[in-house]
């Protein structure tokens, strides 16, 4: 990362790929050793070719058009420079995303002084050769012997449409209606306690001597009487042309709803059978600029095309035209696309011929155990995911992009001032395990009425939990006890395999295929359990080998009889999801079902052990009883 801030850019810090995507990409604000930085809107990241590449998933891409808009072309790697140079002041050393320093407010630990940093009282000390070293110090501090590194100011302002400000520190220790003092106030911020909370801190003005306690800015009522949002958008250093009418919201620096990602993702599907179109999709980022047959003769004689020495160059040639005339559709369409269906449809029909380099399939037997409940297990020996940011939230967290629900994705921040054709998007590859169960099985157990009581706790709270969020259809996007049930079954899962499969459990991740025999494109009754990483071979196989019959059947077992037992029981067992509108599960907690929220694609919403097994609380419910 690089500080743009500063007449003379340089490093600051480093991140990975996923990271930049899921913690702290465009608008969220990054705690480093020293300093907090913002990350930079698209606008002033390059598009240099020397270090970014195109990054091409074409059913990706029509997403992306639907959700962000239709000037969307392309998906763009993170900028990064392989050959780092050794010297700092070199341009390409300075290669990275681009960052700011926020927030512009800092306090001095010895002597209190709080102050912008463009006020003149802090010096910005860069650090070339070690770039975590890099801090703003308070020079003249007047109780420390050495020039003290000062610290980011703790409270911030946002609102539910994604602005942010620094705290109004000047005004709000004048109570926003008198008039602030003459001339520059020198404020400090005080501390009268070893809690730290709100409560024990107080802004005092050195000029007139008012004096405020940081708690009357925090609440429901006190918030009424801060002012009007600001509408910044620091990100893009502006403030939104279209304002702002809601009140300012203080916040934690470092709060976790100070930024939510809205990241889409697909897995690169083989759309055909034909190997040569199916060589041609992986090595399209170079067939791509390949503009006539004379430049693909070219290109063969320079050894670009010895993936397909096999192949006439006119067959060639015909198989890139026809891929270029079908390729994304350019006319605009309100149709949320599918991108759970191709997959789907590959996974459920286990077809082995069906494979690239980047995809390749390979079917086994169910446990015997649980065969008449499971269909069908697919192993994922290789696997190919793209992933895309399209924008972020603060406050609520507004849902999935995934999903269907156009209240969803209405309050998405812009990720830059102009309507710029490219977002920024990763790819990894990994492995995985595909599961199917008996539709028949599903439909016998969803036709119990414990299972229909059950469901109509569950809806009640979800429309709780929209009401709370203001959405204007409460009851939109409830997905069933069938998602409950597969959900469950992903979670208890992933908790036991990665105890043998050699990775984290963070880096496992799952995709839900729940959809009602009546929906487009349903039924669907199936779980994908996978992991995967930048490295262009993927991952080493761990997951894959705990697929067959009889490793998958223990898993299951031992899953199903831990999930019958908490340690938080009979508190976790009797849990209700009804219980407030902060969380949506039942029998679910951080002891016995909970996953990281890489993994989870729900946070953590939408659990119960008891629709699985009998737990101490509730035995009619369970599916595998």
């Amino acid at each position: 990362m690089k500080n743009t801030n500063h007449p003379n850019h340089f490093r600051v810090g480093e991140l990975n790929p996923s990271q930049l995507l899921y913690s702290f990409g465009v608008g969220a604000i990054v705690d480093l050793p020293q300093i907090s930085v913002i990350v930079s809107g698209l606008d002033d990241w390059t598009q240099d070719p020397n270090y970014v590449r195109e990054i091409k998933e074409d059913r990706l891409l029509i997403g992306l058009k639907s959700a962000v808009g239709h000037h969307i072309q392309r998906m763009y790697s993170l900028p990064t420079n392989s050959d780092q140079s050794p010297n700092p002041f070199e341009q390409e050393s300075l290669i990275g995303v681009p960052v700011g320093t926020f927030p512009k407010w800092m306090v001095c630990p010895s002597c209190r002084t709080l102050a912008s940093v463009e006020a003149g009282f802090f010096e910005l000390r860069p650090d070339m050769y070690h770039p975590d070293r890099t801090r703003y110090v308070h020079s003249n501090c007047p109780r420390a012997k050495k020039p003290p590194t000062v610290l980011p100011a703790r409270f911030l302002v946002a609102c539910e449409k994604g602005h942010l400000d620094d705290f109004p520190w000047i005004d709000f220790v004048h109570s926003f209606g008198e008039k602030p003092c003459s001339g520059n106030s020198s404020v400090t911020l005080q501390e009268y306690g070893p809690s730290g909370e709100a409560r024990d801190l107080f802004i005092h003005c050195d000029t007139c001597g008012n004096r405020r306690q940081m708690a009357e800015a925090f609440g429901r009522d006190n918030r009424e009487k801060l002012p009007i949002c600001s509408a910044r958008r620091p990100h893009l250093h502006d403030l939104d042309p279209d304002g702002c009418e809601l009140h300012m919201r203080p916040i934690l620096l470092g709060a976790s709803n100070l930024w939510f990602p809205q990241v889409m993702s697909a897995i690169a599907i083989p759309a055909t059978l034909d190997k040569l179109s199916v060589l041609v999709d992986d090595h399209w980022s170079v067939l791509n600029e390949i503009t006539s047959l004379d430049i693909l003769k070219f290109a063969q004689k320079t050894g670009q095309l010895k993936a397909l020495a096999e192949y006439p160059l006119e067959e060639i040639w015909g198989v890139i035209q026809s891929k270029r005339d079908t390729g994304i559709p350019s006319e605009e369409s309100e149709q949320y696309p599918d991108l759970l269906l191709p997959e789907w449809t590959a996974f459920s029909s286990g077809n082995e011929q069906l494979r690239s380099a980047d995809f390749q399939l390979r079917k086994v037997s169910s446990p015997d155990k649980y065969r008449l409940l499971i269909s069908k297990v697919v192993l994922a020996d290789r696997l190919r995911e793209v992933k895309a940011l399209a924008g972020f939230t603060r406050i609520d967290s507004p849902g999935e992009l995934d999903d269907s629900d156009e209240e969803q994705r209405i309050d998405a921040v812009p990720l830059s001032r102009s309507k710029i054709n490219w977002v920024p998007a990763v790819e990894v590859r990994g492995e995985g395990i595909f599961i199917q169960f008996d539709e028949a099985k599903i439909q016998t157990w969803l036709a119990k009425p414990e299972v229909q009581e059950q469901e109509r706790f569950f809806l009640n709270a979800h429309m709780e939990w929209r009401k709370a969020r203001n959405f204007e259809n409460p009851s939109a996007n409830f997905p069933g006890m069938r998602y409950i049930l597969l959900h469950t079954f992903s979670h208890i899962l992933m908790r036991q395999i990665v105890l043998e499969c050699g990775y984290s459990q963070a880096s496992i991740r799952e995709r839900i295929y729940s959809r009602n025999p009546e929906v487009d494109g349903g039924p669907m009754a199936g779980i994908l359990l996978y992991t995967s990483a930048p490295d262009s071979e993927g991952t080493l196989g761990g997951l894959v080998n705990l697929g067959t019959p009889e490793s998958l059947g223990h898993h299951i077992e031992v899953a199903l009889e831990s999930a019958t037992l908490c340690t938080s029981d009979p508190t976790c067992s009797e849990h209700r999801p009804e219980y407030g509108n902060a969380t949506l599960h039942a029998a679910a907690c951080h002891a016995c079902t909970f996953a990281p929220e890489t993994s989870c694609e729900k946070g953590n919403r939408y659990l119960d052990r008891a629709v699985l097994v009998s737990t101490i609380s509730n035995n009619e419910l369970a599916f595998f009883g």
